[in-house]
């Protein structure tokens, strides 16, 4: 079978080669799929780089999620039978960029019907990512004001559609008025062009000087640092992630004295510590895709020659929304019209 292959560390479009590769066989409690659909995620670009916190032996095929057709069921393995659409995590190293791929079946899901194979290939990471930060960290009210940073990109638009849906006002942060235009096709209430504006003016103004309750940032940096300049009393800053390359350093004497509070999360976490919650989310989102609420938004369909290139322009920062490879004879293309709040 056909599988991107990471032999070396580095960039993705100078380490990821497209191989034949041996069959796979599904392990004791595994599925073996064939892969429908499987968005790029920024962990793809980072283990490419050697600089994930995981970090699988080498030669590994990237695609940390993906939406896959059961092909076999390892021994022990329950829930799912052949043939049945899922959603979920890869067994690292076979992941989601290649014909197969290996999955837990204890950790996967029903895909949602209301999603085509390359929105069901990029739901499982950042929706569930979105929810656990929104409603179980920071306690999203209905009425507060969410500020979301890279509000276009593939965490930052599923935390938009997300925040509208718990009845927040939105302010979403983006880098150019391509991006503006999405987040506001996505539901935003205020779009801010950090380009051209000053978001931390536009949140003052926007809230009467009050500030953002929730501040969702998989950004880092100097977006963090400036964030704080734009926290309200008693709000919460919610660490995601940091694409913009840079880690900060947070002055706790400035969260003691404007009484906010930093919150990290590591969604993964969740799995081996309160599987549970993974499995009431995973309704929960499901139940939203129902009601038309929230639904991915990939901007390309890519073939298997092709993910590469996506994985180092996510990585650059060019995307928009899910960039997502779909097996060619079995992608699904729906358009979903999404229902306001």
């Amino acid at each position: 079978m056909k599988a991107w292959q990471v032999r070396d560390l580095g960039e993705p479009r100078d380490v990821m080669h497209l191989e034949d590769v041996p069959e796979l066989v599904a392990g004791p409690g595994q599925l073996r799929v064939r892969v429908l659909g499987s968005a790029a995620n920024f962990p793809d670009a980072l283990m490419c780089r050697g600089l994930y916190q995981v970090r699988p032996d080498l030669p590994f095929t990237p695609g940390v999620e993906l939406c896959g057709e059961v092909l076999e069921t390892g021994s022990g393995s329950t829930g799912f039978a052949v043939g049945d659409r899922v959603i979920g995590a890869s067994v690292l190293p076979h992941g989601g960029f290649a014909e197969e791929a290996l999955m837990e079946a204890q950790a996967s899901f029903a895909a949602p019907a209301g999603l085509d194979d390359a929105q069901a290939g990029g739901f499982f990471i950042g929706y569930q990512t979105g929810w656990f930060a929104l409603h179980r960290r920071a306690h999203l009210q209905p009425g507060e004001t969410l500020l979301v940073h890279a509000a276009a990109g593939g965490v930052g638009s599923a935390a938009v559609q997300l925040g509208k849906a718990a009845g927040a006002t939105v302010i979403g942060v983006v880098g150019g008025p391509d991006k503006a235009a999405v987040a506001r096709e996505l539901g935003a209430d205020i779009v801010v062009e950090r380009h051209t504006e000053d978001f931390v003016a536009v949140v003052k103004e926007a809230t009467g000087g009050r500030g953002a309750d929730v501040v969702y940032d998989p950004v880092g940096g100097e977006t963090y640092e400036r964030s704080t300049k734009c926290i309200a009393f008693e709000g919460r800053i919610l660490v995601i992630g940091f694409a913009g390359g840079s880690i900060q350093t947070p002055a706790l004497s400035h969260a003691l004295i404007k009484n906010y509070s930093v919150l990290g999360l590591h969604w993964g976490l969740y799995a081996r510590m309160d599987p549970g919650a993974v499995r009431e989310c995973h309704a929960e989102l499901t139940r939203l895709v129902d009601s038309r609420v929230i639904a991915p938004l990939v901007s390309e369909r890519l073939p298997l020659d092709a993910v590469a290139d996506g994985v180092q322009r996510l990585a650059d920062g060019s995307t928009i929304g899910r960039v997502a490879y779909v097996a060619s004879a079995s992608a699904r293309h729906t358009t979903v019209e999404l229902e306001t709040p």
